[in-house]
């Protein structure tokens, strides 16, 4: 029964990727001449009166580079399941020549973005989802436990803290031995999110394979048990022999293993419903 609901599933999530494009980018911020914009997936049906969740995807890249091209599967297959996903840009070295520091800038700005517009996407303002791998998944935990790094010119009023954290090999050690340290130092005291965990920190999905070189599983476990101390939520997936970037679209059944999670993950917040297995023909 599993292996026939898992083969379903496979189904389910190649029809959505095929069937499923961005409606609308949005500019949501502007640093000089540097414009930076979000991709919109918006569910293919939306009733009126009725409010969806939002998931907010940071890529992944060392806050060096990468592309808005790396969770689009993941929001084209969320979007069909009923949730308004953003494609976040964000400043990075090789484009910008900027530091983490205004990568996590940008990243507050673009949750307040997604909340300050809840109205325009019909966003359910208690369930919106910060998400990313890498250092994106470092830059969706700091928009959720990492105080200060604002941009001064965003309305601070706006609460920039998501509801629920999704996060694929994350960094969230920034401390010494951590990633990044060489070019964060001793301001990982304040932007690091293990660091920086406290009581009321949004509940967490955390997926990481065993073999990754950046992001050690004792590092990972700790991060769970200090959540928990404080009294939140931190649900551990690890692959065993599985690097780095496990989980990205290229490598199918792991994409499909941890979409199917996430799935499941949302649905015990409450920000979806189950979905009956459906057989594409």
């Amino acid at each position: 029964m599993f292996k026939k609901n898992y083969l379903n599933f496979l189904l389910i999530c190649t029809f959505v990727i095929s069937s499923c494009i961005a409606q609308e980018k949005v500019l949501y911020k502007q640093i000089d001449t540097t414009k930076l914009i979000m991709e919109v997936f918006r569910p293919p049906t939306m009733e009126i009166s009725k409010k969806y969740p939002a998931m907010v995807f940071f890529f992944g890249g060392g806050w060096k580079g990468g592309t808005l091209k790396h969770f689009e599967p993941h929001a084209k297959y969320f979007s069909k399941r009923g949730i308004i996903c953003f494609l976040v840009d964000y400043r990075v070295e090789t484009r910008q020549q900027t530091t983490p520091f205004e990568s996590l800038n940008d990243a507050k700005s673009a949750i307040r973005y997604v909340r300050a517009n809840a109205e325009k996407f019909q966003i359910d303002t208690n369930k919106i989802i910060a998400s990313g791998g890498s250092a994106g998944g470092h830059l969706a935990a700091a928009t959720a436990l990492i105080k200060g790094y604002d941009d001064t010119t965003d309305d601070l009023s706006i609460l920039a803290i998501p509801n629920a954290l999704v996060l694929f090999n994350p960094v969230i050690d920034n401390g010494p031995g951590g990633y990044g340290h060489e070019r964060i130092g001793d301001a990982y005291k304040d932007f690091s999110p293990l660091h920086n965990i406290e009581k009321g920190a949004p509940p967490t999905l955390f997926l990481l394979g065993t073999k990754d070189k950046l992001i050690p599983v004792e590092t990972a476990n700790y991060y769970k048990t200090v959540m928990e101390k404080v009294g939140s939520r931190c649900d551990l997936h690890l692959f065993d022999g599985e690097p780095h970037g496990f989980f990205n679209y290229a490598k199918f059944e792991n994409y499909t293993k941890t979409v199917s999670i996430t799935d499941t993950f949302l649905q015990s917040l409450g920000y979806l419903e189950e979905e009956p297995v459906v057989e594409i023909k």
